[in-house]
């Protein structure tokens, strides 16, 4: 991986890991509101799992492989 690919992985990482924090007081204050907006709250916990899951594959890219 090359410095470029680096520092754009990080960049994207750190907005992932912005927009999933975000999203738990979106999840909070949607669960909080009445009428209770069921289908809202799955789309948003559906795309906080998909950040999720794409932090986590940046981050395994990003850490090198530590041979034992």
């Amino acid at each position: 991986m090359t410095d470029d690919n680096l520092e754009d992985a990080r960049s994207r990482l750190a907005e992932l890991k912005t927009e999933h924090r975000d999203l738990d007081d979106v999840i909070a204050r949607v669960a909080d509101e009445l009428p209770f907006d069921q289908l809202r709250l799955q789309r948003l916990k559906k795309r906080k799992l998909a950040l999720k899951d794409e932090i986590a594959k940046l981050e395994n890219m990003l850490i090198p492989d530590i041979i034992a």
